[in-house]
């Protein structure tokens, strides 16, 4: 890369997003590539049969003269690496004059010589990677494709004498970000990246910039005595570190949101940005006048940031709740409050407070105030998509929300969520990493970018993001740490790089974390080492475990599939019999949780209650059909096949399995290949066949 572009930033993952492009263009479907393969663990190969065509075409002075290398593609998602404007010349200069009889070749011809040049791509990814770890590894941090326009809002410094006055200081870097992220000409960085760059320490502008893909950034101070105000902010261009616009605001503090609107606007003049008068009216619209309530919201706000614990989640909606109290026209506030219920209905919080109708209640509340707002669209089409599952309704509320929300990551993740769940995965993907383009430092986007490519079977673009998440955690990430070796698992079957990064934190810190305690159950049974086994369970914590999406469950669940795995019967009996008891309070309570119909089904059959597993893996099925459900009601088809083969009907699993084979996305060559819970089929030829598919091709 230094030799071919030595003046440009360039990601590894350019060359995967022009791959991506070109497959459209072929009209290839995810499971179905005959014109390009991925090779793992090397790129990529053009496998089309090709013939030549005996015209002359030369290039065009025409075509070239038109050439202009700074235009870039109107489609956001897409943004393509660098090419000398040479070579993007010999790509697209053809003789106007020549006339060639096969306009399917016409359109390929250029189209393989992008190829050609995307293979010398490839081949200087494997030289470096293969000759150059120490490059190699440092591609893990990468900066984000630069783009002009770009802007970063950095946390402003509090320079008042009270700290407690750092909300409200929060609150001034918010607003200004919230005004400019509405300009769709701009490019800003969502807050979750920002805020790692905390006020007070040395920055390095150029670094910044490209770490975060723009060209400039805004910061400065906040200092608030009694009812005064004095606001410094001031523009750098990042690519030179030069100052190019400050101003100081002293005024009174009830100016604050006047002051806030002219900031943004000022930017926007400066970076010579196109603004609309919907977007200049969005900018001129204080969220609310009530300063106490706004500090309340930016506390809640803060808490909501933290780790997604119950806790932190339960006191961030207590300072928004008496945020809108105060203000019951804060109609952001309401969104949020939405939000944060839904996370803990998502997250399997809800068992002592209806978060899901008190989410309803918000959205109403905002929808009443302002029905057209992009927040209060986002606000519906999460709440459609995640809650009541109906994608095409919560599409075109996010539709409707990215007119006016151009610049949240937060928008373009729930439009992948549905992508995932309607079984649009090339969508999915290519809306997450717009996403991680707009918050390249946010550590959910990246794992969920890394994890859909996962389930893609696209291992090669999972690591390179897997690696993302690594470099930008901290290494007592032990989730950030086993992403990479659990995907070698997957991949080909290999345990080894898991075992030997599980002992290496074992090494490192010798009372076993509840984090790693599943994988080591896993390694475990996998390997069909009771005395592993043994170790992994106790350490898992007392209480209740994750068991699936939304739903926490007794360990017992652990403990049983252990238990049936080394012929424990007695112990099996003992640990089913409580997750069963569970189960069916759980179905009583949401009869429409498909996750529980499944495992209660699961259990049962442990027990050997073969009619009532296989009624309720049925009923999971009919919760999720795959009319309705493509993702998870495949999943549950899965999970069908799983109880038939517990329940020892082997023909049955093994018709059902063949219903969703077709499906890659259920199924990782890993888990097939070693998982206990498929052994009652092993030797079938018809599973065997599933298994061979998978399994990879190249050494």
């Amino acid at each position: 890369m230094e030799a071919v572009w030595p003046d440009s930033i360039v990601e590894e993952n350019n060359l995967t997003q022009n791959i991506y492009t070109l497959r459209r263009v072929f009209g290839e479907s995810p499971n179905s590539h005959q014109f390009i393969v991925t090779v793992p663990g090397r790129g990529y190969r053009f496998v089309a049969d090709v013939r030549t065509v005996d015209r002359d075409i030369r290039p065009s002075q025409e075509s070239e003269s038109s050439f202009d290398p700074t235009r870039r593609s109107t489609e956001a998602p897409l943004q393509p690496g660098p090419v000398s404007a040479t070579a993007l010349r010999e790509l697209t200069a053809f003789n106007s004059d020549a006339r060639l009889k096969n306009a399917k070749t016409v359109k390929i011809a250029p189209v393989l010589l992008l190829i050609g040049v995307l293979v010398i791509m490839a081949i200087l990814f494997v030289w470096v990677r293969d000759d150059h770890p120490t490059l190699h590894a440092s591609a893990a941090l990468a900066p984000s494709p630069i783009r002009e326009k770009g802007i970063a809002v950095l946390p402003f410094e509090n320079l008042s004498a009270d700290p407690e006055n750092a909300y409200f200081t929060t609150g001034v870097q918010e607003e200004i970000l919230s005004n400019l992220a509405k300009i769709a000409d701009l490019k800003v960085i969502s807050r979750t990246s920002v805020n790692l760059y905390k006020s007070g320490t040395t920055r390095n502008a150029r670094e910044i910039g490209q770490e975060l893909g723009v060209t400039h950034l805004l910061e400065g101070s906040v200092q608030r005595s009694a009812n005064h105000l004095r606001i410094h902010a001031q523009l750098i261009d990042s690519r030179t570190d030069s100052h190019i616009w400050a101003q100081t605001y002293d005024r009174d503090l009830v100016d604050l949101f006047a002051i806030q609107s002219e900031i943004a606007q000022t930017i926007v003049a400066q970076l010579d940005a196109k603004i609309s008068e919907r977007e200049r009216a969005s900018i001129n619209q204080p969220k609310t006048s009530d300063l106490v309530a706004n500090d309340l919201y930016q506390e809640g706000l803060a808490l909501e940031s933290q780790a997604p614990q119950p806790e932190s989640l339960l006191k961030a909606i207590g300072f928004v709740e008496r945020a809108v109290q105060r203000d019951p026209q804060f109609m952001i506030a309401y969104c949020a409050l939405a939000r944060m219920h839904l996370i803990c209905t998502n997250m399997g919080y809800d068992h002592a407070t209806p978060h899901r109708e008190m989410a309803e209640a918000a959205i109403k509340k905002a929808t009443e105030l302002q029905p057209d707002a992009g927040e209060v669209h986002l606000a519906q089409g999460w709440y459609l998509g995640m809650e009541r599952r109906e994608y095409d309704r919560a599409r075109a509320e996010l539709e409707l929300a990215r007119h006016t929300l151009p610049n949240s990551a937060t928008l373009y993740f729930q439009i992948a969520y549905v992508d995932r769940r309607q079984g649009r995965w090339n969508e999915a993907v290519r809306n997450l990493e717009w996403a991680v383009t707009l918050d390249p430092h946010n550590q959910e986007l990246l794992f969920e970018t890394a994890n859909t490519y996962q389930n893609m079977h696209r291992y090669a673009e999972a690591a390179a993001f897997g690696r993302r998440v690594l470099a930008n955690s901290s290494h007592n990430d032990y989730n950030a740490r086993l992403f990479l070796p659990n995907l070698r698992l997957d991949e080909r079957a290999d345990l080894q790089p898991l075992r030997e990064e599980l002992e290496a934190i074992l090494r490192e810190k010798p009372d076993v974390t509840p984090e790693i305690a599943c994988d080591l159950l896993s390694v475990a049974l996998y390997e069909r080492n009771a005395e592993a086994a043994d170790r992994a369970l106790a350490a898992f914590p007392p209480g209740e475990i994750g068991l699936g999406p939304g739903l926490t469950g007794p360990r017992d669940w652990c403990v049983g599939l252990a238990a049936r795995v080394f012929d424990r019967p007695e112990e099996a009996t003992r640990a089913f019999e409580t997750v069963r008891s569970f189960l069916e309070k759980r179905v009583v309570e949401k009869p429409d949780d498909a996750t529980a119909w499944a495992l209660l089904g699961l259990a049962e059959a442990a027990l050997g209650h073969k009619e009532k597993a296989i009624e309720a893996g049925r009923r999971a099925c009919d919760i999720l059909p795959v009319s309705k459900e493509p993702l998870w009601g495949s999943k549950a088809q899965r999970d069908l096949a799983k109880i038939y083969a517990w329940a020892g009907e082997k023909e049955l699993a093994s018709r059902q399995l063949a219903t969703v084979s077709d499906q890659l996305t259920l199924f990782h060559y890993g888990d097939l290949k070693l998982s206990p819970d498929w052994d009652p089929l092993r030797g079938d030829p018809r599973f065997e066949k599933l298994v061979a598919s998978l399994a990879p091709k190249t050494p």
